[in-house]
């Protein structure tokens, strides 16, 4: 049965291979990258074949797992000098952030179309050594090709959600042959590692997250908290916003700023958002007003989610214009703006060090929630939606820190967030929560290099 299911999969891969050009064509209208080496989706290659190699592969499918990856790919380089690395992606951005992690005799290709024609001509031609997938991907037709080399091939900082476990369990017949293919699974949790072995995965270490080993730049936190010192009001940060999800909350913004305006706000003051807290708060808190930062999860949205926030009659000010030396959002243009908008790629610690609180992008939507590590580790108090099924255990651990607080729907998201910023005991104690919980969570990074060794140089095996 499972031999019949992968050839029907297959067939459907290899019929799909139009429909993946013309997707890639739509999507390079926003994002020319995508045009980029287009036949390498389709295993055919530019750069010389291997003749015997020593590559090892690394698929980081996107932005966020790229970035991930480079902290493994730093300690990795580290305990084995000389390692030449075959790195593959599956979306622009991450492989635009992948051309950084690039050493003399690396190889960087888009990941094969998983077809059984592009995945053979993948192995023909690299013939790496190891595989090391992070964290959600796996291919069927890419992992029968690796176990047909006889190639290890590992699950690094692997997670399942419950909602992609149902659905591997739905598919059983195509997806537990991967699963049990692979060589070994690196979980996240303890309740990933539940998952991997219902689908059939032989779990090898339960090693936490290797996001709590990445140290936020230094110098993006240093101008973040420079910039808010010279605001008079605090920030909300609506952090990795995505589709559906910014309509809620510049309803919820939109309602407190006509509401301010029928109150005498005035036409041009910036939105001005006055909460109801104890008596004590308000006379003692950073002030009941505060300046809005929006932040897509997906840069290609940008102009899109301006012309959303412009047809609720809110003004914008975009990152991208904002004068650094002249102090950035204090400007004048932005200090008129109601809305500011985080349109440039890699400044994420420099938004979280500007704001004061932080709404979690993808948690008000059913899409499992975004990374909160980082809000934590740059001092950001965290609110997040109901729905985190990516990050399970990273958001319960942030609230049972204290470094998050979790709400039912957007408008109880921004209620809870001006409250807690007029609150400078509570947003103080928060904030040295956040820090505490992201240092004492590190160390998945060394334990997973570790393991490695056993693949990497099996006579040095720590």
């Amino acid at each position: 049965m499972s031999a019949l299911v992968l050839k029907l999969y297959s067939l459907l891969m290899w019929l799909g291979q139009p429909l993946l050009r013309r997707k890639l064509a739509r999507r390079a209208q926003q994002e020319p990258g995508y045009l980029e080496a287009v036949e390498e989706r389709f295993g055919r290659y530019t750069q010389p074949a291997e003749a015997v190699s020593e590559l090892v592969w690394v698929h980081a499918v996107s932005l966020g797992e790229t970035r991930t990856a480079a902290l493994l790919l730093k300690a990795l380089r580290a305990r084995n000098p000389g390692l030449r690395i075959l790195l593959t992606h599956g979306t622009a951005t991450g492989r635009a952030e992948g051309v950084a992690l690039l050493q003399p005799g690396d190889v960087q290709v888009w990941q094969p179309w998983d077809s059984p024609g592009a995945v053979a001509r993948f192995f023909h031609h690299f013939k790496p050594r190891l595989g090391l997938l992070m964290e959600t991907e796996i291919w069927p037709n890419l992992v029968a090709g690796a176990q047909a080399r006889a190639m290890p091939l590992v699950l690094v900082n692997g997670r399942l959600s419950e909602k992609s476990l149902q659905q591997a369990l739905k598919m059983s017949p195509l997806s537990f042959p991967a699963y049990a293919a692979l060589s070994a699974v690196y979980a996240q949790t303890d309740d990933d590692a539940r998952r991997f072995r219902q689908a059939g995965a032989v779990v090898s270490g339960v090693f936490g997250t290797l996001k709590f080993d990445a140290s936020p730049d230094d110098a993006q936190q240093e101008k973040g908290k420079s910039w808010r010192r010279t605001l008079a009001q605090p920030v909300l940060m609506f952090a990795s916003s995505r589709e559906g999800e910014e309509e809620m909350f510049l309803k919820q913004i939109s309602a407190v700023a006509q509401s301010e305006n029928q109150q005498g706000a005035g036409k041009n003051a910036a939105i001005d958002v006055r909460p109801e807290p104890e008596p004590q708060a308000q006379a003692e808190g950073m002030g009941s007003r505060f300046k809005v930062l929006l932040v897509p999860r997906h840069p290609q949205r940008v102009n899109e989610v301006e012309a959303l926030v412009v047809r609720h009659g809110l003004r914008v000010s975009r990152r991208s214009g904002w004068d650094d030396a002249a102090g950035g959002p204090a400007g004048d243009e932005a200090q008129l703006a109601d809305v500011w908008l985080g349109d440039s790629l890699g400044e994420m610690a420099l938004y979280f060090a500007m704001s004061d609180v932080a709404l979690l992008g993808g948690s008000f939507a059913p899409l499992g929630g975004q990374n909160l590590i980082e809000a934590a580790a740059c001092g950001c108090p965290v609110v997040m939606g109901p729905h985190t099924f990516n990050f399970t255990e990273a958001a319960e651990l942030a609230v049972e820190a204290g470094a998050a607080r979790r709400v039912v729907d957007m408008e109880q998201g921004v209620r809870v967030a001006r409250k807690w910023m007029d609150r400078p005991d509570a947003h103080a104690a928060a904030v040295a929560a956040g820090l505490a919980f992201a240092d004492r969570n590190r160390g998945a990074t060394e334990r997973t290099v570790n393991a490695l060794q056993t693949f990497l140089a099996p006579d040095k095996a720590a």
